[in-house]
């Protein structure tokens, strides 16, 4: 009886140490560790405010959609797989790769479509549509496009904003950073902001 009761005291004494250690001890530090100055940012998911208010996040991707598509002002994301539309834009809530082959039928057909459209839009030729323009990333949210990417829609973007290329390339300059993936990437949210702001006409 003697052991019984020692076992079990040994079991009650082991299941309140480690529910006081992991169940408000170790909770308790990892959020001390996300308010330091530097991290806090990142502890609650890279929201970019504006005037006060949150407009999305640095790490998300999400394709904006003009109010009137022959008056396209903005510039575009990746496309998405979790998308029904060829282009986009994407559900966060669902976010993830198509997971097929390069020869997919289904997937070299949606490239097709999507190198189609997006040189129909951007009024140049498909070949010089550029692979991240027309391949999903993995997550499907992928907050970055390339250089040659962004520049594409350069000319689009000058001609419904109002604003001179000129200006429009210095925007796409100012929000080209190292963290494209092997090479320098153009965070779109930033991008439309930053072009928000200098012709607010725009929406």
């Amino acid at each position: 009886m003697n052991v019984l009761l020692k076992q079990t005291w040994a079991g009650l004494r082991l299941l309140i140490a480690m529910t006081v250690l992991l169940g408000i001890v170790y909770p308790l530090g990892v959020w001390a560790v996300s308010r330091i100055p530097g991290l806090q940012g990142h502890a609650e998911g890279s929201v970019v405010t504006q005037n006060g208010q949150a407009v999305g996040s640095s790490l998300i991707g999400i394709d904006p959609v003009p109010a009137d598509p022959a008056h396209d002002p903005w510039f575009h994301n990746r496309p998405s797989a979790s998308s029904k539309d060829v282009l986009g834009p994407g559900d966060p809530s669902t976010s993830g790769p198509s997971n097929k082959g390069p020869y997919n039928e289904d997937l070299t057909k949606a490239i097709a479509q999507r190198r189609e459209l997006i040189a129909k839009r951007e009024g140049v030729d498909p070949a010089e549509v550029p692979a991240d323009a027309v391949t999903a990333s993995g997550s499907g949210l992928d907050p970055a496009i390339s250089v040659a990417y962004a520049d594409l829609q350069v000319l689009r973007v000058a001609r419904n904003t109002g604003l001179s290329e000129e200006k429009v390339r210095q925007l796409v300059a100012d929000n080209t950073t190292g963290n494209g993936i092997g090479a320098p990437g153009v965070n779109v949210l930033q991008l439309n902001l930053a072009v928000h702001s200098t012709a607010p006409g725009a929406h």
